[in-house]
């Protein structure tokens, strides 16, 4: 622990400005006392704006005003556009006064102008104060297929984009950028209800000439998919995209039901994805686990998997059809209707094999815990022969996992 050198009163008023812009933003003080760790083990930053940002904020009160002003002034050359290093430039300025704005309580910053930055200030101080812990990995990326050498986890409860590369089917994370999500924030249920859909996508296709509102270019996805049509749920276009070219970036809740990044962030970001292939999970609060943990409910699902597919090649139907939970239903048919199918084609067959290849599990946001797995299914038979792709959701039902939907991709 270090020692505390005496302070003198303009110190002590810029600590308490510090202290002010960090205590409105409802984030722990701890992390910045004097004992804390350095502002060099903040984790690393997505980019050097965000970064300047952070470190003007952070270091005020260990590295003083002046240090914090050329950080935010390094942006701002970089960056004219940017109304949020705009603004904290204003607050450090006022920093001996102790009057914040960016971080002031709501009813002080009277302007509706103010309080989007205000809220983009937050979330961005907020990654950097309350990161995932070291080393967790994310609970929704269970398993990555070998084509997919990317994967895009969206939290739009922290406002952030994670960006993961295939480890061997494990996600190790690579970066992650600030993001801006649906207006009137996740959840999508139809057409112009600007919010951001919650589940599991693919990137579709890539769009180099979009309008200005779009930025720089955008990467539609697979939204409305078969189970966002099973619910009822509608809209269309949803896209990950820039920021138009009149502000850097936009405030945490500003689309209408897209996911923005900067147009800097989006070229960073566009390096990493395949089209078809790069999975996009988009959920409303991402649960992070120590990897002994993650890597027990990874292989807990996996050999759920795996048993279903062993009981398929057995032939007992009975053991096969416990995989189905009673509210399953296919592209087609319902539960009923299914299992009577399954046992007329199983009561033909002499022998059944099943390979599986290219298989992913995603976790679906929601109440329940939901599973999206797909995979290239090579199956053979005494009397057929087919390849297909194939998507099942499975859901945990009585401590057990059951597939509630299948379809072929």
């Amino acid at each position: 622990m270090r020692g505390r050198a005496q302070a003198t009163p303009a110190s002590r008023l810029l600590n308490r400005a510090a202290t002010a812009i960090l205590l409105a933003a409802a984030l722990s003080t701890a992390a910045f006392a004097d004992d804390a760790a350095p502002e060099s083990s903040l984790p690393a930053f997505a980019n050097d704006v965000e970064a300047s940002l952070v470190r003007a904020i952070v270091g005020l009160s260990e590295n003083g005003l002046r240090h914090s002003l050329g950080e935010i002034d390094g942006a701002l050359s970089r960056t004219p556009n940017f109304r949020l290093g705009h603004l904290i430039k204003g607050d450090l300025l006022m920093a001996r006064s102790g009057n914040p704005v960016a971080f002031a309580p709501v009813q002080v910053a009277s302007r509706a102008s103010v309080m989007p930055l205000q809220e983009e200030a937050r979330a961005r101080l907020q990654r950097f104060v309350d990161a995932p812990p070291a080393g967790h990995l994310p609970v929704p990326v269970l398993h990555l297929s070998s084509n997919q050498s990317n994967a895009i986890l969206v939290d739009t409860g922290r406002s952030r984009l994670y960006l993961f590369a295939n480890e061997n089917g494990a996600p190790r994370l690579v970066t992650d950028f600030y993001v801006s999500v649906g207006k009137k924030g996740s959840d999508k249920l139809r057409e112009g209800d600007q919010k951001t859909p919650l589940g599991v996508y693919t990137i579709v296709s890539a769009k180099n000439k979009v309008s200005d509102l779009y930025g720089s270019g955008a990467f539609p996805i697979s939204y409305p998919n078969e189970w966002d049509r099973l619910q009822g749920r509608n809209g269309h276009g949803i896209w990950l995209h820039g920021t138009p070219s009149d502000t850097y970036s936009r405030p945490p809740r500003a689309t209408d039901g897209c996911v923005a990044l900067t147009n800097d962030d989006l070229a960073r970001l566009s390096r990493y994805v395949a089209v078809g292939r790069t999975p996009v999970v988009i959920s409303d609060e991402v649960e992070w686990a120590a990897p002994d943990r993650w890597e027990a409910s990874r292989r807990e699902f996996l050999a759920a998997f795996e048993q279903w597919r062993t009981d398929w090649e057995s032939l007992d139907t009975k053991r096969y059809l416990s995989h189905y939970a009673p509210v399953f239903r296919s592209q087609h048919k319902g539960y009923d209707a299914w299992v009577a199918r399954k046992r007329q084609v199983n009561a033909g067959k002499s022998w059944i094999k099943v390979g599986v290849s290219e298989l992913s599990a995603l976790g679906r946001p929601g109440a329940e815990e939901t599973v999206v797995v797909t995979f290239a299914q090579d199956y053979r038979s005494s009397n057929l022969s087919n390849r297909t792709m194939k998507r099942q959701y499975w859901s945990r039902e009585g401590g057990r996992w059951r597939i509630v939907f299948e379809t072929v991709v």
